[in-house]
């Protein structure tokens, strides 16, 4: 049985593998993301300490990961290239990763139906997302979500991102 939960610190350990996993596919890839120590596991200590870290598991294995985040991105306050397609409250998608033998299924869909069905409940009418130019199977499955390229952000590291939004 499939589950979307909260992510919880026993959890930790395997979030921490599929990260890692997805890291050595964006190398062997030549994708650059993620590939200077972040996301590290602070950052998803952090994530889970303020309720933003979620998995899911398949019969209690976790098997994917994502941080769901209601409230201001810093790192979108400045868009280049574009616009975003409206303003206001929205929820962002971040550090999302499947592990190798579960990839190509479907899955992060359920992420996502997850990060609407949140912010339905909220009363938040967008959803926003970003991903380096290189990384096209995210770029395509975004793009398959309904999401659409609003311009370029910068990580706080400087790196750019093509930073997406879509309408509720």
């Amino acid at each position: 049985m499939l589950e979307v939960r909260k992510t919880t610190q026993e959890d930790l350990q395997d979030v921490m593998a599929i990260v890692h996993e997805a890291m050595r596919y964006f190398k062997d890839a030549g994708i650059e993301q993620w590939q200077k120590g972040y996301p590290n596991a602070d950052t998803f200590r952090m994530d889970i300490a303020r309720g933003n870290s979620y998995v899911l598991t398949e019969d209690g294995k976790v098997i994917a990961t994502a941080a769901i985040i209601a409230g201001e991105d810093p790192n979108y306050v400045n868009i280049t290239n574009g616009a975003w397609l409206s303003e206001g409250s929205y929820i962002v998608i971040h550090r999302i990763a499947v592990t190798t033998g579960k990839k190509g299924l479907g899955l992060a869909n359920l992420l996502y139906d997850y990060a609407e069905e949140m912010a339905k409940e909220k009363g938040i009418r967008s959803l926003r997302a970003d991903t380096t130019s290189l990384n096209r199977s995210m770029r395509k499955f975004l793009k398959k979500r309904g999401f659409k390229s609003c311009g370029i952000v910068h990580m706080s590291d400087g790196t750019e991102r093509i930073a997406y939004q879509k309408m509720l």
